[in-house]
Formats: C-alpha cells, structure tokens, sequence
C-alpha cells in the first residue's frame, strides 16, 4: 500500500490558521477531490471537524481521534464511510489491502505520517499566510516527481504549483 501526503503548502510550509485552510484555490479543490475520490482518506479529529459538509463522499473517511463520537451527517452518501480510529498504525493497519491511502492533516498527523508515506501530492502556494499556527514537516530530501506551474491571475493574486514527490534514495 503508498501512503500518500496531500496538502496546501505556503513557501514556509505553513498550511492552517484556527483550524481552518490558508488558502482557496478552486484549481487545488479539483485536484484534491480527483486524487482522492474513491480512496481511503485518514484526518484528525479537527480536520474532519473543519470539513464544512461532514465525510468527504464516495470516499472511506478515516478519523483519528482517542475521544471516539464524531458526528456525522445522517445518512452519509453513496460510497462513503466514516470510521474512527484510535491511531495512525491502527488506520494503516485497516487499509492494508488498499492499493494506496492519502493522509490529508492536520500537521500532527502528517508528522507521524510522513516517515511512512512514498509520495507527496503538494499544492506549493508562493506566497507567506499572515498568521499560521499549523505547518506541514521538512521534507528536504525528496525528489520531484513532476511539478505544473500556475502563475497568478485576477482571481488569485500568487502563483502556485502542484508538485508531487517521492521519496529520495
């Protein structure tokens, strides 16, 4: 099974402020959801908590949370899950059959995830969020994959690219 890193990085590596995402660019939201339809998702409990409309759908939504009782929206849609775990070990240990399995934060579990994960799957955002308090790990070290650069626009005042790693030898 890949484990796999997705998020929205600025050029600090900064990627949340009060729980919520630093930056909203439709561009990342497509590809988010294309990377990660019909795949199994593992957050933490305040990254499920800031999801706006409850379990991503048609997508196995994977919590990590000691406390247990997560809400959720009733019923949950066509070919989605929602499941807690008390873990990450125990959350990998449930998709061990999956081809692959992306982690989408927050930063505590993309620390503990990150000497496990083969790929990241990053938004690389060039620009400095005024106020962060959660940021994503050093990943010096891997190797591009593949990078597709976005300059800026009139919709969005900095430019980004999406840029995917892999783990370097």
């Amino acid at each position: 099974m890949k484990v796999k890193l997705i998020a929205a990085v600025a050029r600090d590596r900064a990627i949340g402020y009060q729980g919520q995402l630093l930056f909203h660019l439709p561009e990342d939201m497509v590809r988010f959801r294309q990377l990660t339809w019909g795949h199994a998702v593992i957050m933490g409990r305040k990254t499920y908590e800031s999801l706006p409309h409850g379990p991503l759908p048609h997508r196995r939504n994977i919590v990590l949370s000691r406390r247990g009782g997560l809400s959720s929206l009733s019923p949950l849609p066509e070919d989605t899950s929602l499941e807690v775990c008390p873990s990450l070990e125990e959350a990998l240990r449930r998709c061990a059959s999956l081809r692959e399995v992306f982690v989408i934060g927050g930063a505590e579990v993309y620390r503990q995830a990150l000497p496990l994960a083969q790929e990241l799957w990053l938004t690389e955002v060039d620009a400095l969020a005024p106020r962060a308090d959660a940021f994503f790990p050093d990943y010096a070290g891997w190797q591009v994959v593949s990078r597709e650069a976005f300059p800026p626009s009139a919709s969005r005042p900095y430019a980004f690219s999406f840029v995917t790693y892999r783990r370097g030898e």
